[in-house]
């Protein structure tokens, strides 16, 4: 069994009006800090903690897993070992909203279902699809990262921090794209997150986000790219805040 304190990732203490513990999982190459910005955003009526995945970071001397089904099993497990007292959101990321959607399953399975799911920045599982048949060389992955516009333009100009980047984002890239999905659906509510300008996931795609649940779904669309989330002027982490808080409310007993 893996420890809690080696995959949660918390900046702060759980204050006395918390009502809800949000479990944030990252990007393809991304890490438990690309949720610092949006965890100091959010009241502390929400209770934030991110996932960091083996590979990166601090736990870069770790081997990453291998594929997205494999990594939503591990986490689950650690999500099991240390419930939260309150009830659980997930919000995923990109391959975070997809590794999200599994863990959900797999908590469902063993009766703690999250109160609900936000999915940012991603195509719903049921159109997910292997995009090319030979991995990506580095040239390519570095282009890659350029166009989303997710990684701080120094990483591009450092060799060493290139060295540390590129195997998990690489890992994961390869996960994403043999990742078969599900046909199970979840029972919690969906909120769709995405961009207007995102170069990799239409509205449309996002919207079908609807077809993996049987609580509902509703679709959200904000000024952005891929990484509209933590873009200057961003409005989508209150947007962020009133979903969670409304999957509270929904859930609790009347």
């Amino acid at each position: 069994m893996d420890e809690p304190e080696r995959w949660l990732r918390r900046w702060w203490e759980r204050t006395d009006d918390a009502q809800v513990t949000l479990v944030c999982l990252p990007h393809a190459g991304g890490a438990a800090s690309s949720f610092v910005r949006v965890a100091r955003g959010l009241p502390s009526a929400i209770d934030t903690v991110a996932v960091q995945y083996p590979g990166r970071q601090d736990r870069h001397a770790e081997p990453a897993v291998p594929s997205v089904t494999a990594l939503a099993d591990r986490i689950a497990e650690v999500l099991l070992e240390r419930p939260s007292p309150l009830p659980t959101v997930l919000l995923g990321h990109s391959m975070g909203a997809v590794v999200a959607y599994e863990v959900a399953l797999r908590l469902a399975e063993r009766g703690a279902e999250p109160a609900g799911l936000i999915a940012s920045a991603a195509r719903a599982p049921v159109l997910m699809r292997r995009n090319r048949t030979d991995p990506a060389d580095d040239h390519e992955l570095l282009e890659e990262m350029r166009q989303l516009s997710g990684t701080e333009a120094m990483v591009f100009e450092d060799e060493k921090l290139l060295q540390l980047v590129l195997p998990p984002l690489r890992n994961d890239m390869t996960a994403i794209e043999t990742y078969v999905a599900s046909t199970a659906t979840v029972n919690c509510p969906i909120g769709v997150f995405v961009g207007d300008r995102d170069p990799v996931v239409t509205v449309q795609e996002a919207s079908r986000w609807s077809e993996v649940t049987t609580g509902g779904s509703r679709l959200q669309v904000f000024p952005g790219g891929h990484f509209y989330l933590t873009e200057p002027g961003s409005t989508a982490i209150g947007a962020i805040a009133r979903r969670v808080l409304s999957f509270v409310a929904a859930s609790s007993p009347r």
